[in-house]
């Protein structure tokens, strides 16, 4: 593969941005629904922990899956163009 062109140098930058941005975002939620009811509620001390621990592990492993997931994606469709109506698609 060549040089890049700004564009696709860009293209990728606001994807990064988008997959880090998707993956706190699910992750925080994660981690609020599984461990928050370790903060709000009077809990025994293990629930407490283990309901923390569950969610820090949950939500670091949505993480990392989703920014693969996200990157992987924009890459396998990073060469293709969309269909434009009207007109022949090459493969077919």
């Amino acid at each position: 593969m060549g040089r890049r062109t700004q564009a696709q140098r860009d293209a990728m930058t606001v994807e990064i941005g988008y997959a880090l941005f998707s993956a706190a975002f699910g992750a925080a939620v994660v981690l609020g629904a599984v461990g928050g009811p370790a903060l709000l509620f009077d809990l025994p001390r293990y629930v407490e922990k283990a309901l923390l621990a569950s969610g820090v592990l949950l939500a670091t492993a949505l993480f990392a899956v989703r920014v693969v997931s996200v990157l992987v994606r924009f890459d396998r469709t990073a060469g293709t163009q969309p269909s434009q109506p009207g007109r022949t698609n090459p493969d077919s």
